[in-house]
């Protein structure tokens, strides 16, 4: 069970990641900050997202763990949050392989 704290540093982070990233991107793809997971100690988050078109997911990745000190640096200035969690990116399988079964179930 996450504490208050817990889903609010990660919803904060997610917010904040979504920003980022629409600023930051190139345009070429569309990425989707899906959900962001906090450790318990509130000292690193992973934040998920999803990438159209599917092609561009490792570029993606490369790209949003490349920016990772730009995104901490983004995230001190905008937010509250201290001392900010060690942030790392994550392509979201399980949104991909929900849209798979949704499309399965639909046939």
């Amino acid at each position: 069970m996450s504490s208050r704290r817990e889903i609010q540093v990660a919803e904060t982070l997610q917010h904040l990641a979504g920003e980022y990233f629409v600023r930051e991107s190139n345009r070429e793809s569309l990425m989707t900050i899906t959900r962001a997971e906090i450790a318990p100690n509130l000292k690193s988050i992973t934040i998920f997202f999803s990438v159209l078109p599917e092609n561009f997911e490792e570029k993606v990745l490369d790209f949003a763990k490349r920016s990772r000190s730009d995104f901490r640096e983004y995230v001190k200035k905008h937010s509250f949050l201290h001392p900010v969690p060690m942030i790392d990116f994550e392509i979201d399988y399980g949104e991909k392989n929900r849209q798979r079964i949704d499309d399965l179930t639909r046939s």
